[in-house]
């Protein structure tokens, strides 16, 4: 599967789409995540850093200020912000390179801001719907990005009949 859109109800259901997709990731992989400010690019990492088995006591927030957050979990949660920044050279000067290409999940909000970040993993844009909901578009790049997708969307919609 290389692309599948799925409309969560509120922030708890963002969340869980999140812990949902952390539970079927099983080694290093880059997520590229897209929305305006307050679309739910945290909310969903909140859930995603659950499913990683970070602990629940342990505050996931955006790095806006701080640029990366490190978690420790089942696998390694690198949680990038790129707002603050508008040149390409800046992603090397934080060593972004180590991170998104590395051994453990890297989370990088604001991923659109930079045009020519491309790699294996997901692409996910996350957009305002009615109310508190969300659509969430979610694209694969490579084959282990279609597997995971994959999983997801099938015991996503499993979870949808059994309600």
């Amino acid at each position: 599967m290389r692309e599948w859109t799925v409309t969560t109800s509120s922030p708890d259901e963002t969340r869980e789409l999140g812990r949902l997709l952390g539970r079927f990731i099983t080694g290093a992989t880059a997520i590229l995540l897209s929305g305006e400010l307050g679309a739910g690019k945290t909310c969903l990492t909140q859930g995603l850093a659950g499913g990683l088995g970070i602990p629940d006591g342990e505050p996931v927030t955006s790095p806006s200020y701080t640029l990366m957050n490190h978690y420790r979990g089942r696998l390694d949660l690198y949680h990038f912000d790129l707002y603050r920044l508008s040149d390409p050279d800046e992603l090397v000067d934080i060593d972004f390179a180590e991170y998104i290409y590395g051994n453990g999940v890297t989370v990088v909000e604001w991923a659109d801001r930079f045009p020519g970040l491309e790699t294996e993993g997901l692409r996910i844009e996350i957009c305002y719907g009615e109310g508190e909901s969300r659509n969430v578009r979610f694209r694969a790049l490579g084959k282990d990005g279609e597997e995971v997708l994959a999983h997801l969307a099938r015991r996503w919609r499993e979870k949808g009949e059994c309600i």
